[in-house]
Parts: structure tokens; sequence; C-alpha cells
């Protein structure tokens, strides 16, 4: 089955932070909020703890397990690998991520009507703050997308962004990201899905990276902190997800905030663009 049957329903959530951060009532909501959009699959954008510890990893992996039982990516964040444990975090930064979460930290997951590769961003040893993609890691994407069949949604996951949110807080972008775009550009990737700014911001690449092809950017969509206290920003002290449809022709992003009025996530936009890669790979 390809795109073209049905829109494919993908749920973001990012920033979790077990530790003392996190916030058990949001993430309940969270947890029932999952249950009610029936996603496709889940992306979890990073940041499952605060501070790398086992306790902490240990109780992300009970949550990701009360989730749907639906495909998962899941890829690490900066604070998933140690910050003051200096020799470890040179030595082994993610050896409790990989025993307790997951071995891969670049994964591929292929679904009916997309393929959706995870980029490891967190650069433990140079770049902990603003994360990094190298070189190898685009030529991994390249792989993972070049017999990608026309119509399949090509997605691109990382924890850092790739362009950042247009507000007074001027966050600093990853180092090199102008090249990872107009990577992701020549491979028709439809959508970057990003954490770590604890707000939500979605848009197009082409706000901040106009490159050679005018009609081919890159649908953005980063999610603020979906169950944390560290909310920045316009979402400071507040939760965020967003819902994600892939239709055949257009993507629509359907963003939700945690109100505790009705200690429930409801929906407070709705944003729907032009899906690149179907015109450019069946036109």
């Amino acid at each position: 089955m390809d795109c073209t049957e049905k829109p494919i329903k993908i749920l973001q959530i990012s920033d979790l932070h077990f530790g003392p951060p996190y916030v058990k009532k949001v993430g309940e909501a969270a947890l029932r909020m999952a249950f009610e959009l029936h996603p496709d699959a889940i992306i979890i954008n990073g940041d499952l703890t605060q501070r790398a510890k086992r306790e902490q990893f240990e109780a992300a992996k009970k949550y990701l397990g009360r989730l749907p039982q639906i495909p998962q990516l899941v890829i690490p964040g900066n604070h998933d690998v140690p910050l003051y444990r200096f020799l470890e975090r040179m030595l082994d930064p993610h050896r409790l991520y990989r025993e307790i979460i997951a071995q891969e930290l670049n994964p591929v997951l292929k679904i009916d009507g997309a393929v959706i590769v995870g980029l490891d961003s967190t650069a433990p040893r140079t770049a902990i703050s603003n994360g990094h993609i190298f070189k190898w890691q685009l030529d991994h994407c390249e792989r993972a997308l070049r017999e990608t069949p026309s119509g399949l949604a090509r997605i691109v996951v990382a924890h850092h962004h790739f362009a950042p949110a247009p507000d007074h807080l001027r966050d600093r972008s990853m180092p090199n990201a102008k090249r990872a775009i107009e990577r992701f550009v020549d491979l028709n990737v439809d959508m970057i899905l990003g954490g770590h700014l604890h707000r939500a911001y979605i848009g197009n690449s082409l706000d901040f990276y106009p490159g050679a092809h005018r009609d081919r950017g890159i649908i953005i969509a980063q999610c603020g902190t979906t169950t944390s206290r560290r909310g920045r920003g316009r979402e400071q002290e507040k939760n965020s997800l967003n819902q994600i449809e892939v239709g055949q022709k257009t993507i629509t992003i359907v963003h939700f905030m945690y109100f505790h009025e009705s200690d429930s996530f409801e929906e407070t936009s709705r944003h729907t663009f032009r899906r690149s890669s179907f015109f450019h790979t069946t036109g």
C-alpha cells in the first residue's frame, strides 16, 4: 500500500525529560492522546531523560512501552548523553541509551506510505549543546532513501534543529545545517521533524535557506517539550505535541497544546503544505 490510498498519521512527541522536570499528569494526558489520535507510527524526537541516568532511562523505557503498540522511531537527544560524567561522555556516551532504549542511533523506519530516517545529532564529544550532523550520516540518509519508490513520503528526524525558530530567543542552528538542507532537497525529502527548542515551530526551509531550488523547500515541524516543565519562549511552562497527516499531495500538521483546565491536549493550530516530493518524483 502507498500513501495514495489513505493518509498516514504520525504522532510526534519530544523532550520528555524523565527526571525532575518530568510532569506525570501531563505525561498521562499525552498517553491518552496517543490512543485517541490512532496514529500509524510514533516519533520520539530525543531528550528522553534529563541527565542520562539509569533510573531515568528505565522510566522512559516503561513509558514508551505504554504507548500504542505500533511502529516507533526514537532517537537520542543531548540530554541522553552524560553532561557532567565527563569520562563516560568521552569514552562511551550512549552506553545507557543503547542498553535500555535502542541499539541503533540512526534508525530507519519503513511503514506503509513512508520511509523515516532518524539521525543522531548529539555529537557528545564535540557539540553537546548545538549538535552536529556528519557527512557520513548524510550518506547514510541517501542510501536509505535512494531506493524509495515514487509516491512514498520521505521524512528525516533529528533532535537538534536545522533552522532557528522565528522568535526573539535567537537559537543557534546546527553547524553546516545549510549543507544538510541542500542534501535533503536533492533527496526530495518532504519533511524534517525536530525537537530541542522546547517550543514548536512549523514552517518551511525556504524561510531560512532559499537554496538553488525555490520550488523545493522542506517542511519543518519542531515539537515543543511534551511532558516536562522546561518549555521556552511562547511555550514557557507549556507542553505540546504534533500530529502529522501525510496525504497523496499534501501534508497537514496539527499542533496540540496541554491545558490544565481540561487536563488534556487540545488542537491549537493546523498547517497544510504541498508535498514537494510527490510532484518532483511523479510529475
